[in-house]
This record gives structure tokens, C-alpha cells and sequence, in this order.
């Protein structure tokens, strides 16, 4: 993996170039959705859910383009299977939630307008438990449900959606990497330093967050007294003095009155707490490997573990891992055999095996892991995508079409997904299809010029069938109809910013 860390300043103006290159365009609510909302206008009197929507997808796509976002099947359907969990006890709710994993090691959570919410893979290395992981996400929960971000933002009276989403670009990125002069720099770039502090979640907004997510969290089975621990343990990390104080703690300020209260709060909560969930340490060990710099090796980190204690099945697995990227093929296929025959129905480590015995040369094995597996779990996501790139590899690409195609028609895939479908079926020779699901694959990121350069393409196709040909056009038909709207959209706000007479 790519460090990161000390390249941030000119990071962040990239970022902010990305997120306002995409402000004339509008951007889809969903992938697959026959519907492409477009981007609000900013002198609204209020800000829809929609416009909430398209300003956090700008970010994220910034946040995206340039790495910074942990692509990875197993950690994204977890973080979003653990943040719906929680979601789904949030009553009368329209807003849909997005969650992903950052590539950064630092103690950090946030929350975007429309949903989206972010979580460095360094605060999940920091917890001791499922139920502290499921607490950050719940009081980020809160405060997209209450919407203490897009009030904030529509306090401060921007005048466009180009203001707002560069304001926040800057934030996210000093919140993500907890580098304060990133974030100093990228204000100054989007509307003066000073907004910083303005968009600052208030005391009450914390107080608020912590109250509601803690309803969400019993709600969902987990244990309510997570947050205030969680908080507690992070605090007490930076010491007396306040040293090193994680970034989570300055972008939400915790005092001891507010553990003692959110404590309160859940003592008075009668809960049934469910069983973790096997995933999470496995999750939990996954990240710390792919998270770690391009070059570290593990390998030592877990000989020191099983130095004091034995390793757990989690912590085997992340050395299995750790093996693998550092070129031990052999080693970690040989451990990944051992753990999966102790658990032959876990995905996740099904998942890893078939990667670690097709690294290891038995190609044919792999094939046959990974298809089993599948059959034990059909369209789970890591396993299909996992069996996919196997398939791509060895002369398979109709077959892997095929597969994504059947999961993909099933549940909503990320931007990466999308982008290995069209490989796939460019592999396949089905060339049309693949220039339509990169035409997705661009929606999918708010960058809808290039849609219609590839619905363009897919359309010229002399092969096409009459049932592809009609639902190109309707797709086509859809992305001009939403550039059309942006672009009077632009022109009735630029007819209301020019000064009367």
C-alpha cells in the first residue's frame, strides 16, 4: 500500500480540483436507478435530502479518485453490513447510508451530508469489540439523521454548491488524516480558514449525537455502554497531559461530564445484546495489514503476539495475510487451509484461501475453493468477486461476466465493481456491455461527460441486440436529460447572483 502521510497540501488541492471538476454535472442517487436526480440550487431557501446527497457524493468521489478510500470487497460489505444493521432501527427514515473504510491510520470517524459516512481504518484497529465499532458508526448516524452537517453548512449562507463542497473536501481530508495544516490550507483555497471552526459540530450536537446513537445502538443488539467506553479508552490513550490526542477526540471533543452522561444514558437502556459477529476480528485484522505502508511486513507484529499468547483464529488469519504480502505463498495457503477446514463456513476465509492458493500457483485448486464456497454462500459479494478475478485470470472471463452479472442484478455494486464488470466483459468479447458498464461505472462517480462518451460507444456497436439498443437509449436518454436540467439549473442561479439595477 501507498504511504500517504506528508503529502497532504498538495493532496488536498487535488481534491478540491476533483470535487469542483464535477460540480456542472449532476450526479445519480443510485447505479441502477432509472431516475438521475439533479444538483440543487444553492439559493433554496432549504436543502433537500437530494441536494445533501450530490454534495456528499462529490466529496466522496474526490476522496476516491484519489485513493484514499479502502477498495476492498470484504471490508466494504462488512462496514456496510454493520452500518445497516444500525440503520435499520432508525424509524421513518428516507435517507440512504453509504459506509466506507479510509485508507488512514489515524483515530478517526466523520459524516458527510446524504449519508455517506467514513471511517479510517485506524479507529477500527482501536477497538476492542464489534459493539465500540458499531458505536462510532451509530453516533455518525445520528448526526446525518439529524442533519447537523447540512445545517451548519446552510448557516453559513453558501451561495453555491461549488463553495460548499469545497469547504467540506477540506474538512474531510484534516478530519480523515487528522493533518490540521492539510485542512488550514484547503480552507484558505475554499473560503477562509475561519469557516473551519464554524462548521464544527457544536457541544449540543454532540451531546444530541451521542443520545440518539445510543437509542440506534441497543436497538440494533448491541451493547450501549460501547460508546462511552470506547470514548473513555481513547481518551485515556493520550494521557493526563492530553499528548497525542487522536483525532477523534478534536473533532469531537469529549469531556468527562459527557462520558458520565452518555454512561447514564445507557444504564438506563434494557438491552439484548447480540452475539459479535465472527467477521469482525477478522475484519479488524484484515485492515491492519492492508492498511499498513507500501513495504511494511506484519510478519514480526504477529510473531510478538504469539510471543505473549497464543493467536487467536483472527489473528492467525491476519498473519496468513501478512504471509501473502510479503511474497510467503507457500505459508499463508498452508495456514489458510488449516483455518478454513476449522471453519468451512466462513466466507472470509474462504475468500482468502482461493486468493492464497492461486498466488501459490495451484491455479486449478483455486477454481475449485472458490466455486465451492459460493455454492455453501451464493452471491455473497467477496467470495463472487474474489472467483471472478480468478476466473479473469485463467480463461474464464465469459464465466466471471456471468457471475457479477447475477450478483450485481441483485444487490447495488460499488464504482470498483462496476469497473470490474466492464473488464469482464470486455474479456468476454462483449464489447458493448462493457463500454455501457463503464458508462455506469462513470455515473456511478458523478462524472456524466464520460457516460455519454461510452453509452456513445456501446450504441455504435453493430452487434447490438434490440433489447441492449433500447436499454442504452433509455440510459442515454436519462444522463442528457439531467445535464440538460444542470445546465438551466446554472443559468436561473447565475441570473439570481447578478446584481440589480
Amino acid at each position: 500500500m501507498r504511504a500517504l502521510n506528508g503529502h497532504w497540501p498538495t493532496l488536498l488541492i487535488a481534491v478540491l480540483v476533483t470535487v469542483l471538476a464535477a460540480l456542472p454535472q449532476p450526479l445519480p442517487a443510485q447505479t441502477t436507478g432509472a431516475d438521475l436526480p439533479d444538483i440543487g440550487s444553492g439559493a433554496n431557501s432549504t436543502m433537500t435530502l437530494n441536494d445533501e446527497y450530490q454534495l456528499g457524493l462529490m466529496v466522496v468521489r474526490g476522496l476516491r479518485d484519489q485513493g484514499l478510500i479502502l477498495e476492498d470487497p470484504e471490508v466494504t460489505d462488512y462496514i456496510q453490513t454493520l452500518g445497516s444493521r444500525i440503520v435499520a432501527h432508525i424509524p421513518e427514515s428516507e435517507q440512504r447510508y453509504t459506509f466506507f473504510v479510509v485508507r488512514e491510520g489515524g483515530i478517526n470517524a466523520f459524516a458527510l451530508p446524504g449519508g455517506f459516512i467514513g471511517v479510517n481504518y485506524g479507529l477500527i484497529t482501536a477497538t476492542a469489540n464489534e459493539s465500540q465499532l458499531a458505536s462510532v458508526l451509530a453516533h455518525e448516524i445520528a448526526h446525518v439523521k439529524q442533519r447537523h452537517i447540512a445545517r451548519a453548512i446552510q448557516a453559513q449562507g453558501r451561495s453555491t454548491m461549488a463553495s460548499a463542497a469545497a469547504m467540506l473536501a477540506a474538512i474531510v481530508i484534516g478530519m480523515a488524516t487528522g493533518t490540521p495544516d492539510a485542512m488550514q490550507a484547503g480552507m484558505a483555497i475554499a473560503q477562509g480558514t475561519a469557516m473551519q471552526q464554524q462548521i464544527n459540530f457544536t457541544r449540543a450536537n454532540e451531546y444530541e449525537a451521542d443520545r440518539i446513537g445510543i437509542r440506534f445502538l441497543a436497538a440494533a443488539g448491541f451493547d450501549p455502554n460501547a460508546m462511552p467506553d470506547f470514548f473513555d479508552a481513547i481518551g485515556r490513550r493520550s494521557g493526563i497531559a492530553g499528548i497525542n490526542v487522536p483525532e477523534l477526540l478534536r473533532t469531537h471533543p469529549v469531556t468527562t461530564n459527557r462520558i458520565a452522561e452518555s454512561r447514564d444514558r445507557a444504564a438506563q437502556i434494557t438491552a439484548t445484546v447480540a452475539p459479535e459477529s465472527a467477521a469482525y476480528g477478522f475484519v479488524r485484522e484484515r485492515v491492519r495489514v492492508l492498511g499498513a505502508p507500501n513495504g511494511a511486513d506484519l510478519r514480526p507484529f504477529y510473531v510478538g503476539l504469539a510471543e505473549r499468547s497464543p493467536l487467536n483464529a483472527a489473528q492467525r488469519y491476519g498473519e496468513a495475510l501478512a504471509r501473502l504480502g510479503a511474497g510467503d505463498r507457500e505459508r499463508a495457503a498452508s495456514a489458510l487451509v488449516e483455518l478454513s477446514a476449522s471453519q468451512p463456513q466462513s466466507p472470509m476465509l474462504q475468500a482468502a484461501l482461493g486468493q492464497a492458493l492461486f498466488a501459490a500457483g495451484q491455479t486449478d485448486l483455486a477454481r475449485q475453493t472458490l466455486r465451492r464456497a459460493l455454492d455453501i454462500a451464493p452471491r455473497n459479494i467477496p467470495l463472487t468477486i474474489r472467483y471472478a478475478e480468478v476466473l479473469l485470470q485463467t480463461d474464464g472471463a465469459k464465466e466471471a461476466h456471468t457471475v457479477l452479472l447475477d450478483l450485481f442484478n441483485n444487490v447495488p455494486p460499488t464504482p470498483e465493481q462496476i469497473r470490474l464488470t466492464a473488464l469482464a466483459a470486455s474479456s468476454a468479447g462483449d464489447n458493448a456491455d462493457a463500454a455501457y458498464y463503464m458508462g455506469e461505472h462513470h455515473i456511478t462517480s458523478g462524472d456524466l461527460m464520460n457516460a455519454v462518451k461510452q453509452l456513445e460507444l456501446a450504441l455504435a456497436d453493430p452487434n447490438l441486440s434490440g433489447v441492449q439498443r433500447a436499454r442504452f437509449e433509455a440510459r442515454m436518454k436519462e444522463v442528457r436529460e439531467a445535464l440538460a436540467e444542470t445546465g438551466r439549473r446554472r443559468n436561473r442561479d447565475a441570473e439570481r447572483q447578478q446584481p440589480r439595477s
